[in-house]
Order: structure tokens, then C-alpha cells, then sequence
């Protein structure tokens, strides 16, 4: 049986009407950029977070660099990003003007922690990115201590994990509302997608706040007004109506996925070459990917390629050995739980409407690989 790693078309068909109805208000009030149907999401989106601010803009990559920008740091400044992530995290600071400063991460969560963030602290870092990957929060009480202690900004790139929490200070606090700003992509396959590239950046800091809304509109909150040097990046109100639809429906989704994630975890726990995912304690995670760590990667994915199971590796290049970043010095070896990370993750079909013909097909097709010593 093949399984697709995400099938979108499944997920529209579920909610066709609302997300049509939706597109048509908008078509109909013929408001495409900014407008009400943004502010409605922003304000959505604020209220489930816990936010004072959520600041609609055209993408996530968008979303990082425009609260680096409104950071307002000097060029050559130095932000210090997790080695194994996607490339947009290092990539919006390098268009900041700033050094991406690259740490190592947990080789259980994939996620920075104080302790590598504190390794690569220097007189010139100003600000830290924690990336959420594939779904869990990185261990925000320890990064905000780190942070604090040594002054700097502390961003969230949340761009997996939107719903996803931790128990924080005797609470549950959401993804994207714990450090000075948090970072959202909506791209389609998200756990909340969008119909194409949009982003969000959250805050509670008023002035921040102020800053990136007029950064994503060439600088000003008034037309031919430039107080500073901005960019065009405004969230459509297509996207942003699509996304309204969506939202009521994402407790939902994200419960579908924690799920199939245990079902997975059940049938593979055990499994010869296979570690399954670990979730922290005090950690909702989100499931964006369920990410195996397999001994015999490449022939395990070869192996449910021609089963036609769907699967991918994010990501199979570290940051640091990145060739646009070979002018910042690092080489192989310099982050071993990144590299090796590199070496062995590989994400299955998580999304919600699998059904439990397709769940037991993958579980399977990987048990049998696993128990044959990777012969399968």
C-alpha cells in the first residue's frame, strides 16, 4: 500500500466548504493585501498564543529576519543558531548583516540547548535563535536564563511547532510566546498551512512590535512615510482567510497527530537499528515530522521508496558544512551530534488523516526492515 509522507488534498476535502467561503469573502470585498481579514487572524492567533502582538507577514523566513531587523543590531553582530536545522534560520541572519554563530544540539530533541549556546558565547553575540524542531520546544527555562544573564535577545524560530507548549514557571506556556519574539511559517504542509508562503511574528514588546509592522511595509505605518528602511512583506488576505478557516480546526489535527505518533512509538520501540522520537517531560509536541533515528538510514529509506511509503530527511547537510557558509571557518567535526544527526534522521508520515491501514503499513514495512538486520 503506498502512503504519501503528507496528503494536503485530504486534508482540503475534510474542510472544503469552510476554506471555499472563506476565499470568497475575500474575493468578494476585493481587499487582497493587509485589510481586515489579516487583522482578524493576527488578532486569532495573538489569543491563542498569549500574545499582546502577531504580526502577519509573507513568509517564515520573512518572519525571522524581520524581527532581526527590528532588533536593530549592528552589522557583524553575532547570533548564536543551533548547527542542525533548516536553512532559513541561518539564512535570515546572514541577511541581516549578522554572523550566524553555530552550536551544537541535544542528540535527543535536536534541539539547542544553555549549555552548547554557552560554549559559543562571545563579547559580540547579541541575540540567540531557539529552533523548535519538528515539533517540541527546546528547553526555553534554561535559554531564557542564558539569555537574560548575559543580555541578550532570545527569538524562537517556531516555524514546526505552532500549538506546541511547556511547562514553564508553573504554567503552560505556548511556542512563540516565551522569548522577545517568536517566528511562524505557515508553508502549505505545516501543521497550519497556508495555500503558499505566509508568516507571522509574535511579541509581547510594544516597541518591537511597532518596528516589524512597519519594517514588512517598506518602513512606515503611513503611505510615502518612511521612518525606516523596510521591506515588502505583507501577509495576503487570501492566506490569511485560509488560514482563519483552518485554525478552529488545528486542536483537532494536532491531537490526530500526537496519536499516530504513539502508535508508531508502540509498534517501533524496540525495533533492531530504529530509535523512535523522545518527548521531554513538560513538553507538548506537535509532530510537525515524526523523525526516526535509524542506524542504516539510506538503505531503510531506499527500502520505503520502493514500497512507495513516503518519507524524507530533514535535513541531510548541517549548517556549519553548508558551502555558502564556508567563508565563517567551521569544518567536519566541529558539531558531532549535528553531523550524526545528519547521518541517520528520517521522517515518516504523521500528518492527520492517515488511517490505521496506512499506520500499520509503515510500522510495518520498517519493523521487518529492522528485524532482517536492514536486508529487508
Amino acid at each position: 500500500m503506498a502512503v504519501p509522507l503528507i496528503d494536503l488534498e485530504a486534508q482540503y476535502a475534510s474542510i472544503r466548504d469552510d476554506i471555499d467561503a472563506a476565499i470568497a469573502e475575500v474575493v468578494r470585498s476585493q481587499r487582497f493585501i493587509l485589510g481586515p481579514v489579516v487583522e482578524r487572524f493576527e488578532a486569532e492567533i495573538a489569543g491563542l498564543l498569549g500574545v499582546r502582538h502577531a504580526i502577519g507577514c509573507a513568509s517564515g523566513t520573512d518572519a525571522l529576519l524581520l524581527a532581526l531587523r527590528a532588533l536593530d543590531l549592528e552589522p557583524g553582530d553575532e547570533v548564536i543558531v543551533p548547527a542542525f536545522t533548516f536553512f532559513a534560520t541561518a539564512g535570515a541572519v546572514w541577511n541581516a548583516g549578522l554572523r550566524p554563530v553555530f552550536a551544537d544540539i541535544d542528540p535527543e530533541t535536536f534541539n539547542l540547548t544553555a549549555s552548547a549556546a554557552s560554549a559559543v558565547l562571545t563579547p559580540r553575540t547579541r541575540a540567540v535563535i531557539a529552533v523548535h524542531l519538528f515539533g517540541q520546544m527546546a528547553d526555553m527555562t534554561s535559554l531564557r536564563e542564558f539569555a537574560e544573564r548575559h543580555g541578550l535577545a532570545l527569538l524562537e524560530d517556531a516555524a514546526q511547532a505552532i500549538g506546541a507548549r511547556q511547562w514553564i514557571g508553573g504554567q503552560w506556556r505556548h511556542a512563540g510566546a516565551v522569548g522577545t519574539a517568536g517566528c511562524f511559517s505557515f508553508f502549505p504542509t505545516k501543521n497550519l498551512g497556508a495555500f503558499g508562503d505566509a508568516g507571522m511574528v509574535t511579541t509581547d514588546d510594544d516597541v518591537l512590535a511597532e518596528r516589524i509592522r512597519k519594517l514588512r511595509v517598506h518602513g512606515g505605518r503611513q503611505m510615502y512615510q518612511h521612518d525606516l528602511v523596510g521591506t515588502n512583506s505583507r501577509l495576503d488576505a487570501l492566506q490569511a482567510a485560509v488560514l482563519s478557516a483552518k485554525l478552529p480546526h488545528l486542536a483537532r489535527w494536532t491531537e490526530r497527530r500526537r496519536a499516530n505518533a504513539a502508535a508508531y512509538t508502540e509498534r517501533l520501540a524496540g525495533v533492531p537499528g530504529i530509535r523512535v522520537p523522545v518527548v521531554r517531560p513538560g513538553n507538548e509536541h506537535v509532530f510537525n515530522q515524526y523523525t526516526l533515528r535509524v542506524d542504516r538510514r539510506d538503505e531503510l529509506k531506499a527500502h520505503l521508496d520502493r514500497q512507495g511509503i513516503g518519507n524524507a530527511i530533514y535535513y541531510p547537510v548541517p549548517l556549519h558544512l553548508q558551502p555558502c557558509f564556508a567563508p565563517l571557518g567551521y569544518g567536519p567535526g566541529d558539531f558531532p551530534a549535528s553531523e550524526r544527526a545528519a547521518r541517520e534522521v528520517l521522517s515518516i508520515p504523521v500528518y492527520p488523516e492517515l488511517t490505521a491501514a496506512h499506520l500499520e503499513e509503515v510500522a510495518g514495512r520498517i519493523a521487518e526492515f529492522g528485524q532482517a538486520g536492514g536486508a529487508a
